[in-house]
């Protein structure tokens, strides 16, 4: 299974299978309106080198146009239906930067490589797709499977939802959030008892944690640091009760590894 993942932080990692390079959810810079990078390096500038771009939701720490304006002219971006219509600077990255955008909704395939590449399948999530504070115009929050060698769960922010099994189908590894960029988390995402949870129901031969210690809010380091510091380890100790099966890598921010080589 040659499949590489690199993370970046936050929900941020580059996908390598097949020859082709996928990056997830790009997030480049040091402070996001309240939120500040409170830990690894800012990614240089080899983090946005990729074919594809998988956007999960509209939210800001996930879609981020200035952070998208740095990758290559003609690359291919997807992201969920309804995204170009609700935000403004998707059409202006398709117009001034030649970025090449597909709107995707849940059981949409997109094929990348050629016949020995990979395929893109957008599967659910739970959670609020919308772009906020101002979002009117919905769009679903989505999770990414890229098969080709391997079949990788990104899965964006989600809860955990009943079918979830049926709805991701099998994979190899599952990069799943285990946090968040503050010290409460609601409805729709998963913590690291919750992502040890869908790695019963989805059943995954590896797996790495994402979307956790990266962000923060500005003046809040002493409100429930617990909850920036430890989602990671906890994960790793969680999971190795409910799925000991799975082979869990938490990696350091910019660290890559090749699941199956890794086991």
């Amino acid at each position: 299974m040659p499949v590489e993942v690199t993370w970046w932080g936050h929900a941020t990692c580059t996908i390598e299978d097949s020859g082709v390079r996928v990056l997830t959810d790009p997030l480049f810079v040091r402070r996001l309106a309240h939120l500040r990078r409170r830990r690894g390096e800012l990614p240089g500038p080899e983090a946005a080198v990729a074919d594809v771009v998988l956007v999960s939701h509209l939210h800001a720490d996930h879609l981020h146009p200035p952070s998208l304006a740095g990758l290559a002219p003609g690359t291919r971006l997807v992201v969920p239906v309804g995204a170009v219509r609700a935000v403004p600077g998707l059409r202006l990255l398709r117009s001034v930067r030649g970025l090449r955008i597909t709107e995707v909704a849940p059981g949409d395939e997109v094929r990348f490589g050629g016949a020995h590449g990979i395929r893109v399948r957008a599967v659910p999530a739970l959670h609020d797709g919308r772009r906020l504070p101002l979002g009117t115009h919905r769009s679903p929050a989505l999770g990414y499977v890229v098969e080709g060698e391997a079949r990788t769960y990104f899965a964006g922010d989600t809860g955990l939802f009943e079918d979830m099994a049926r709805a991701v189908g099998p994979v190899d590894v599952a990069l799943l959030p285990v946090g968040g960029w503050g010290p409460y988390l609601g409805r729709g995402h998963l913590d690291a008892g919750r992502a040890a949870q869908a790695l019963v129901r989805l059943a995954p031969r590896s797996a790495v944690p994402v979307h956790y210690g990266t962000y923060w809010p500005i003046g809040m380091d002493g409100v429930r640091p617990h909850e920036f510091h430890a989602p990671g380890d906890e994960f790793v100790r969680k999971a190795g009760l409910l799925a000991p099966e799975v082979a869990v890598h938490r990696l350091f921010h910019g660290e890559r590894v090749r699941p199956e080589a890794a086991r």
